[in-house]
């Protein structure tokens, strides 16, 4: 496949039903956190992005937002791909990403290290989109807080070992911080800021 190839195909063949399917998947996330969803939409996004990924950015990114890329991601074809399908730019400044994007096996930088959002307007924050290797066979962390009946447990393959560390200190400063979504092949789970995580006892 030639560069020319990887930037102008791989769109939604329907964008608008593909973008309200994932937009959707990606609410009922939000408001349920820990719970799984799956991502459809036939996007083929340059590698080392997934589908699924490639997918949520075509839904959330458009010209008015800018992109963090990890390194493998801000080489490849991804920047042209993205700025071709949505309009939108890609930024080397964390504190200036609306979104930010980690391909499966890239580094997870300190959630602190990106726009936390202020007082007033909390919502100016970024959301990262951060693929792992699967939800299950991990060590085990218990979740509560809004949307989430009594608890919830995931036990996710492919995050950090500070993983809880990063989180409980990006909660320090509610309603201010980053929100997660995790990508596992074509699976989607989300972590608002809300969402309270115990590290479960064995």
């Amino acid at each position: 496949m030639t560069p020319d190839t990887d930037t102008f195909s791989g769109g939604f063949p329907e964008p608008v039903f593909a973008a309200q399917a994932v937009f959707r998947t990606l609410m009922d996330g939000m408001a349920r956190p820990g719970t799984v969803g799956d991502i459809t939409g036939d996007a083929v996004p340059p590698a080392p992005l997934s589908p699924a990924a490639g997918a949520i950015a075509l839904t959330l990114c458009d010209h008015d937002t800018a992109v963090w890329l990890t390194p493998a991601l801000a080489a490849s074809a991804l920047p042209t791909w993205l700025a071709f399908h949505t309009g939108a730019t890609i930024t080397a400044e964390r504190q200036d990403a609306r979104f930010a994007f980690v391909e499966k096996g890239g580094v997870l930088p300190d959630l602190c290290l990106f726009a936390q959002g202020t007082q007033d307007y909390p919502d100016r924050s970024t959301t990262l989109v951060v693929e792992i290797e699967a939800f299950e066979g991990g060590s085990p962390f218990t979740l509560t807080g809004p949307g989430i009946r009594t608890q919830e447990t995931i036990a996710p393959v492919g995050l950090p070992d500070m993983f809880a560390q990063f989180w409980a200190q990006n909660r320090q400063n509610f309603p201010r911080g980053v929100d997660l979504i995790l990508v596992a092949g074509s699976r989607v789970l989300c972590l608002p800021r809300t969402t309270v995580l115990h590290i479960k006892e064995a």
